[in-house]
């Protein structure tokens, strides 16, 4: 079978799914179209990977559907100059998307196997401003902090505190917030001096945040 025209149906996805609606930043635009989701996601689902829809990736995640990772990505308001701590790099997507925007970007992931698919193949594609950590997300990444923005692609059931206390002043979070198995909200927090103000704005599904200051993974009792 000949391969799908990726570039003509990324430039579809942007044009349809993410301008067409409420992304209006020209740079994470400009980044959507650069980023090549097809090397995201397994070969199988390469043909599916420019649809508006979340895809399997292995470990029980997925990669988001690209509405949700360009709005994800506009909420952070992500600067040139910039430092980003992702949450959750999952096949290393989100990641790319931010390396676009930002001058560093620093990614921890639970799994180690997709922690280090995704090191490969953001080096692979070019990217050398991030590096991927495996450790439990709820508790952030002090050693590295503060942080400009964070982005956790994964819910909790409330606010973690590290990951406000690791928000530099005017450090933005965008976060799912709710319950494990059923619709979250995602949630931007802003932080000015000792003040963190929340908006809320769409329902989203993710999977759970596991870690300390997440959802217990009750798996790892019978361990």
């Amino acid at each position: 079978m000949p391969q799908p025209d990726f570039e003509t149906l990324r430039e579809r996805m942007v044009r349809d799914q993410l301008a067409a609606r409420d992304i209006t930043d020209p740079r994470v635009l400009e980044a959507m179209r650069r980023v090549p989701r097809h090397r995201f996601v397994p070969p199988r689902l390469q043909s599916h990977a420019y649809e508006d829809t979340p895809l399997p990736i292995g470990s029980d995640q997925t990669i988001s559907q690209p509405y949700v990772v360009a709005l994800m990505t506009q909420l952070l308001e992500v600067h040139p100059h910039e430092t980003i701590l992702e949450i959750g790099t999952g096949s290393g997507y989100q990641t790319a998307v931010l390396c676009e925007l930002a001058q560093m970007v620093y990614s921890l992931e639970r799994h180690s196997s997709l922690a280090d698919e995704a090191q490969r193949r953001l080096a692979d594609l070019g990217y050398h401003n991030v590096e991927v950590f495996v450790g439990d997300g709820s508790q952030g990444f002090p050693d590295m902090a503060p942080f400009d923005g964070i982005l956790a692609a994964a819910a909790a059931p409330a606010i973690p505190g590290p990951l406000q206390t690791q928000l530099a002043d005017g450090g933005r979070l965008v976060i799912p917030i709710g319950d494990a198995k059923q619709q979250q909200t995602l949630q931007r927090v802003r932080r000015q001096g000792n003040t963190w103000r929340v908006e809320e704005t769409i329902p989203v599904m993710f999977v759970p945040l596991f870690g300390r200051y997440g959802f217990k993974d009750d798996s790892e009792d019978s361990e």
